[in-house]
């Protein structure tokens, strides 16, 4: 397809690329690489187009992988299984299932394609589980030559750490090899509480679940709480899936959080990860040390609740696991993650420019597939492993062929 017109889930990022092509083989995906290569375009790959930032956009040539989806093996003894990079993540989380596997921890959001997911550092929540590329075991990936190469922690293992979470900036990644645990079911509780009940909690409500999250709600004060634990069934019990338990009467919220309802439910682990996210936003967010969480919490909560009253959507507060990948927001910390919201139809820039100065403060690290004004000598003081990276970068693709505008002002190029 060409003279294509692309934009992003939100809206907020568009482009218009010379091609937009949907290869349906690895060798395809080679031969326009090249063909890319020897006309002087450049290369960006698409997914769902999820990221709010202009990780996709390009003038050249933009690749989508959405015929590159499934499984190509599993192995359940090892706990591994290897997918193709375009695959949904809700389109994968049945077919693991039926091999008796499934994602140790998932977003709460499901449309990305498997490698924009990777490629973004999209994460959970629970303080000992990390972001979905720490769940990456192997990659295979089309260089700028176009070839075909394979990476892991025996081999090539320099391009397999920078390549677990690299934006697409060192080739198309074709296949991801993940760490599985064996199919489990999650039983998630959600209730409302003040927000100080809330962080009065929430090193507790941390502590004693696998996964914990909170929205704090800006209009009203409140905290909407979610945890989510692993929990074993009956046969009787699978086959009455989902399992959910009414509040009963003397669960209902009392006073002002009367219209508020507490829930119970247990399913599949696939099926109870995402929510539903039907009305379009923008969106920034931050890591921050998991000390720093709740003090840029309060920071964030007075900036809005005295400069900006008027948003209304919630503020999102997760946890991460330290981790070892060289461009994680979570690389050598304890993390907590704050997002920021705002309707796509409304101007954010004032609001997202001072909520980020306060991450700032903290020495937040941006994610990747958030906005943020971040550039070269920012991150270059955030990332330790940052001219590790960089020194890859260069030997995959010393022309720079998969950088965009945008990738060009993070990485200095």
């Amino acid at each position: 397809m060409k003279n294509a017109h692309w934009s992003n889930w939100s809206g907020g990022v568009t482009c218009a690329p010379q091609r937009v092509a949907m290869p349906a083989s690895e060798a395809e995906i080679a031969q326009l690489v090249r063909e890319a290569t020897q006309s002087g375009q450049r290369i960006r790959m698409v997914g769902s187009g999820h990221s709010f930032t202009p990780l996709c956009a390009t003038d050249g040539l933009l690749l989508s992988l959405d015929r590159l989806q499934g499984l190509v093996s599993t192995s359940a003894p090892a706990g591994q299984a290897t997918v193709w990079a375009g695959t949904k993540l809700h389109a994968l989380g049945g077919p693991l299932w039926d091999h008796g596997l499934a994602l140790a921890n998932m977003g709460d959001i499901d449309r990305q394609s498997l490698a924009g997911a990777i490629g973004a550092g999209t994460h959970g929540t629970g303080p000992t589980l990390g972001n979905l590329s720490t769940q990456v075991v192997g990659l295979r990936l089309v260089t700028a030559a176009g070839e075909a190469v394979d990476c892991s922690p025996t081999a090539a293992p320099a391009l397999f750490k920078a390549a677990q979470l690299s934006m697409g900036a060192l080739g198309v990644i074709t296949q991801v090899t993940l760490r599985l645990l064996p199919a489990y079911h999650l039983h998630e509780r959600t209730w409302v509480a003040s927000f100080a009940e809330c962080l009065a909690e929430l090193d507790a409500h941390i502590q004693a679940n696998r996964h914990f999250e909170f929205f704090w709600l800006p209009q009203n004060d409140l905290c909407a709480m979610k945890a989510l634990n692993p929990v074993e069934l009956t046969p009787a019990e699978q086959d009455a899936l989902p399992l959910i338990k009414e509040p009963r009467a003397n669960d209902q919220p009392q006073g002002r959080l009367a219209r508020y309802v507490r829930a119970e439910r247990i399913d599949r682990s696939y099926r109870i990860f995402p929510s539903e996210r039907t009305v379009k936003f923008n969106e920034t967010e931050f890591a921050v040390p998991a000390a720093s969480g709740p003090e840029c919490l309060h920071e964030i909560r007075r900036l809005m609740r005295t400069r900006y009253p008027e948003v209304a959507w919630p503020l999102e507060y997760r946890t991460l696991a330290a981790d070892n990948l060289w461009l994680s927001p979570a690389y050598g910390r304890e993390t907590v993650t704050i997002s920021v919201h705002q309707a796509a139809e409304l101007p954010y820039q004032p609001f997202f420019a001072d909520v980020e100065a306060i991450f700032r403060n903290h020495g937040g690290r941006p994610h990747w597939g958030k906005i943020h004004t971040h550039t070269s000598p920012d991150l270059a003081a955030l990332y330790p492993q940052w001219a590790a990276f960089q020194a890859v970068r260069r030997q995959m693709d010393p022309s720079g062929r998969f950088l965009n505008e945008h990738l060009r002002a993070l990485f200095g190029a």
